[in-house]
């Protein structure tokens, strides 16, 4: 027999393979078959669940907390109160004792597995050998079945004949705008997850709108109360809700043709509008007024009017005393020209109005003329009154003509020197800069020419004398 030579290398290559072999071997049953785990239970630690039965639990299940898997079902045994559920997590993830387990369905089919929901995050975390005594499972679904098919006997069998097929009639043919539906909302759902911080976040902080809600609670209350209102009388006038929408179109074509007959000119009149717009909003607490005392008037006419209409007499009707006065309260002159300058009536030419402001000056609580210019009010700054606009806006008051005495002789020759016509205020007189030239002290004046002045330029005369200020530049 022939004897076998096994080379150096041959036995290196041997021994290698070998331990190749041996390392593929622990990795395997180290980190694939996780042995060390399965058998002594190395990196895990036993807690025991009390569930109020299995429902549907097995040996194997996962137990996942916060989503993440972090252990299994080892073993489940019955227990004086319900079950008794071995689980075994994993020692590297830490776990809050002040919990909650239920049991879920991860699929239509089944496959159950226990979900850890933590309390809080300030309690111990979980040691070996703890009990889970908060445990909870899914209603069964034969009873779940049994209580559905029960509510379907309860519903007639017409009825439900009757909504199967108004349903289908519902939702026949709508299959695209369905898929569509279902597309969108798998996008939406695609989105919410890319931003699934923003969405934690605003969930985060809703506390804070919800509690808005509770303060606001009476007021929403209300709310809905007055709705309620609303829509019962919606409900009672039904019929003329009905009048209007069947009538309404109509009325907005008529509208619209009648905004069409008017393009050419609406825009003239809004324009107007939002020039008169402004003086409107200036005077509308004069307007409000007049809005408030205007019925009244009338009011008081029409009972002037008709309060003997039925006397059966050919006075009846409309009763008025008319009583001739003369020079009472007598006409106001202050404030005018003077009389030598009325125009004849025979004039007809048109001659530039006098500048200034001609209306009758006298004190604002004389009986002539109460209803003049001089008392007009303020819009702006109630309880003043005032002739003009300017005085109105600025501090001053009015101040009437000659101390408040009446036209006497010519009122040119005023006593206290107002003008008549009242002028505005003269402007102030205007202020000229020009620049210099700081080297030679030359300058342009206001009249345009150039002048210099040699004590300003670097190097002149320091000593000036009282004359030398009375001297004009060069």
């Amino acid at each position: 027999m022939p004897i076998l030579h096994v080379t150096r290398r041959t036995v290196i290559r041997l021994a290698a393979l070998a331990a190749i072999t041996a390392v593929s071997t622990v990795v395997m049953t180290v980190g694939y078959m996780r042995l060390p785990e399965l058998l002594f239970g190395v990196g895990r630690y036993q807690v025991v669940l009390d569930l109020p039965s299995a429902g549907g639990l097995y040996p194997q299940a996962n137990v996942t907390y916060r989503g993440t898997k972090v252990g299994q079902v080892t073993a489940i045994r019955l227990s004086d109160g319900g079950v008794r559920a071995d689980l075994s997590l994993k020692s590297s993830v830490p776990i809050p004792s002040d919990l909650a387990a239920e049991v879920h369905s991860q699929t239509a089919l089944g496959e159950q597995y226990v979900d850890l929901l933590p309390r809080n995050n300030t309690s111990p975390p979980l040691e070996n050998g703890d009990v889970i005594t908060h445990g909870s499972v899914p209603p069964d679904i034969n009873s779940l079945l049994d209580a559905t098919n029960r509510g379907l006997q309860a519903v007639p069998e017409d009825n439900l004949r009757t909504v199967i097929d108004e349903s289908y009639i519902a939702f026949g043919g709508l299959g695209p705008e369905i898929a569509r539906i279902v597309k969108g909302s798998t996008t939406l759902a695609t989105d919410a997850r890319e931003h699934l911080d923003d969405l934690t976040n605003l969930v985060d902080h809703s506390a804070a709108v919800l509690d808005t809600q509770t303060d606001t609670a009476d007021a929403v209350r209300a709310w809905a109360a007055n709705l309620a209102t609303i829509t019962s009388q919606m409900q009672s006038h039904d019929q003329d809700f009905a009048g209007i929408l069947n009538n309404g179109p109509a009325a907005f074509d008529q509208s619209r043709a009648l905004l069409s007959r008017m393009q050419p000119t609406l825009p003239v009149v809004l324009a107007n509008l939002a020039t008169t717009a402004p003086v409107l909003f200036k005077y509308h607490a004069g307007l409000e007024q007049l809005l408030v005392l205007l019925p009244m008037a009338v009011q008081v006419l029409q009972g002037t009017a008709v309060a003997e209409a039925d006397i059966g007499s050919s006075l009846a009707g409309l009763n008025m005393n008319l009583a001739l006065n003369l020079n009472l309260p007598p006409p106001c002159l202050t404030g005018y020209l003077p009389p030598q300058q009325l125009r004849p009536p025979a004039a007809v030419d048109t001659p530039d109005r006098p500048a200034g402001n001609l209306y009758c000056r006298v004190p604002q609580d004389s009986p002539i003329n109460v209803r003049g210019v001089r008392n007009i009010p303020c819009a702006a700054k109630p309880g003043k009154r005032a002739p003009t606009a300017a005085i109105c806006e600025s501090e001053e008051n009015y101040v009437p003509l000659n101390d408040g005495f009446n036209w006497k002789g010519d009122p040119n020759a005023t006593l206290s020197g107002q003008d008549i016509p009242q002028l505005p205020p003269a402007p102030a007189a205007p202020v000229a800069v020009v620049p210099y030239d700081p080297a030679t002290g030359s300058y342009i004046g206001p009249d345009g020419k150039r002048y210099t002045q040699a004590d300003l330029a670097p190097g002149a005369e320091q000593n000036k004398t009282w004359q030398s200020l009375l001297v004009p530049p060069s």
